[in-house]
């Protein structure tokens, strides 16, 4: 059972999108889910990690590296991606500061079945300390869907802290599509937390440059 109030939720969503509206930004703002928890104590219960694909992309601009063997290099040629092939990765040389300046520059690589396996042994831990360890895509999926999959898949890592934010919309989107985006992520992660409502102390919506709206 959701106790995320619709009215609410919507309100938020309109005073966001006409508080932007007024104040016209020469980017397009990015919404956020900012969550605060409690009762759950990080060092002793678990850690939890989920993702899930939302129904509509928050962050159409997200930057996705693919690690291709030649086949994916030169469908991510086609389709404007950025790439590298293993011969691009060799010459980083399990370099650390190397390595998590490539993992910086990115929010999320892609890898071929035949690169993801040398991951390991060509970079090192790196990327998996980011926790950016690629997704691999197959040659029987559509590159270009891969990519539209990960920019509308959100990721909920609790850490040493009780609050985290997750990018949950844009506002070139209708209020209908964050919404819908915003109370997937919220039941989603909901489903994640040990005694799911119950350690949920507020919730939050803001757009990169607005100010904080309360939803919960």
């Amino acid at each position: 059972m959701s106790k995320l109030q619709s009215e609410a939720l919507r309100e938020a969503i309109t005073v966001i999108k006409n508080d932007s509206s007024e104040k016209k930004r020469k980017f397009t703002e990015t919404i956020e889910l900012q969550i605060g928890l409690k009762n759950y104590d990080p060092q002793k219960d678990k850690r939890f990690s989920g993702s899930v694909k939302l129904p509509h992309i928050p962050r159409p601009k997200m930057k996705i590296c693919m690690l291709g063997d030649a086949q994916h290099v030169g469908e991510a040629e086609k389709i404007g991606l950025e790439y590298m092939d293993v011969e691009g990765l060799k010459k980083l040389n399990k370099n650390k500061k190397l390595v998590k300046k490539l993992a910086k520059k990115y929010h999320a690589f892609l890898a071929s079945e035949a690169v993801i396996k040398q991951i390991p042994r060509l970079l090192g831990p790196g990327l998996n300390k980011a926790g950016k360890f690629p997704t691999l895509v197959s040659h029987q999926e559509s590159l270009e869907s891969k990519v539209n999959e990960t920019k509308a898949t959100i990721k909920f890592q609790l850490k040493k802290v009780l609050c985290m934010g997750v990018a949950v919309g844009n506002m070139d989107m209708e209020e209908k599509q964050i919404f819908q985006n915003v109370q997937m992520s919220v039941n989603f992660l909901v489903s994640l937390l040990k005694k799911n409502w119950q350690n949920v102390r507020c919730l939050y919506l803001k757009s990169t440059m607005g100010k904080t709206q309360r939803i919960f």
